[in-house]
């Protein structure tokens, strides 16, 4: 049997170092406990050390693990009285009965702890199935180009959230979407389905990206009505809509107020593909109409288009620096679009120390 709980070996919240030292920490404290009772005075007990030693072990080892442990503490418990006589007194036997009573309250504490376990690795499941079936990853060459997506949840344990992405290879060109829903919870994850849903829809049927866009605002202004107010159903949506279209070396653009895509050349430098014209967010139509405009720059051979949500270019250090993905970039030559996520994900692990509190979507597209 494993000696250590399962969430332990995933890590939970703790570093690695923390959960090693936690494995071990039962032992030492039993090995203090007869250290400490073989240096001091009879009169003075070592059995804080032994009762403390299951109740360690419970939450972070197996049951045999804590079963075992309480055992050896009950015995060391009665054996550090040895030295001082054979004849079992009242004090020898009420530490040991204290000892061996909190040892099988730390069996039933890992009993609870387990069927946590069971409950928290369903849930993880459930949401990666949810994953899966709302954000399915897209496959690695599409018409030519070669693919990578990551998402990268704030929240420990957390699989899905407001940020969103697809991809779909359609009669006009390969199409993107990379976008951000306001808000997080069930609410972010049914705005996210919905976008989703229409952006595969109208990326079918519409001949132009800025169709598409209208499509996708009148998709959440349907279902804002639908659910009482676009405010209850997250408010807004920034986004960016891609085209590329079949074997024209450009990409064509539309962005609704989101970060603006980065384009990788093959030499090395890095352009920053902002609008000339911005636009408001998906879901505010409200405040006015704006028609959407197509931006249309070179797409050459070699060069990788970056999408990317917030969560990446506001990552902050502990001094509050955001996260520079074009100067990082910058310089920089990635053969293929998977090693260029890869780089950004560790670089804002490092960035923020591992303390981000926005989730990240990211999507890069090479062309070869």
């Amino acid at each position: 049997m494993d000696h250590e709980r399962p969430y332990a070996r995933a890590g939970g919240r703790l570093s690695r170092d923390a959960v090693a030292f936690l494995r071990v920490l039962p032992a030492l404290l039993i090995l203090g406990g007869i250290l400490y009772d073989s240096v001091t005075p009879k009169d003075f007990t070592a059995a804080p050390f032994f009762t403390a030693a299951p109740l360690v072990a419970a939450p972070v080892l197996s049951l045999a693990a804590t079963a075992v442990t309480g055992v050896v503490a009950t015995l060391a418990t009665y054996g550090v009285h040895v030295r001082y006589g054979w004849g079992p007194d009242a004090d020898t036997l009420t530490e040991a009965v204290t000892v061996a009573t909190v040892a099988l309250l730390a069996a039933g504490v890992n009993r609870v702890v387990a069927r946590g376990d069971a409950r928290l690795a369903s849930t993880r499941e459930i949401a990666e199935a949810a994953q899966r079936a709302v954000l399915p990853e897209p496959a690695e060459r599409i018409a030519g180009f070669d693919i990578a997506a990551r998402y990268e949840a704030a929240q420990a344990d957390a699989f899905i959230g407001g940020d969103l992405y697809a991809v779909q290879d359609t009669p006009y060109g390969v199409r993107l979407v990379v976008g951000d829903v306001r808000g997080k919870g069930m609410g972010a994850v049914a705005a996210v389905a919905v976008v989703i849903g229409a952006f595969r829809e109208a990326a079918e049927q519409e001949p132009t990206l800025e169709a598409v866009a209208g499509r996708l605002e009148r998709a959440l202004a349907r279902e804002g009505a639908r659910r009482a107010g676009l405010d209850a159903f997250e408010g807004f949506t920034t986004a960016v809509l891609a085209e590329l279209p079949h074997g024209d070396g450009v990409v064509r653009l539309v962005n609704r107020g989101h970060p603006p895509p980065l384009l990788l050349c093959p030499d090395g430098s890095v352009r920053t593909l902002r609008s000339s014209e911005p636009a408001l967010p998906l879901g505010m139509g409200e405040l006015g109409v704006w028609p959407d405009r197509v931006e249309e720059t070179k797409f050459p051979g070699g060069a990788t288009l970056l999408l990317y949500t917030d969560g990446l270019s506001e990552a902050r250090d502990g001094h509050g620096e955001f996260y520079d993905p074009a100067a990082r970039l910058a310089g920089r030559v990635f053969r293929e679009p998977g090693a260029l996520l890869d780089t950004l994900t560790r670089g804002v692990r490092r960035h923020t120390g591992d303390g981000t509190t926005d989730d990240m979507a990211l999507l890069a597209v090479r062309r070869p």
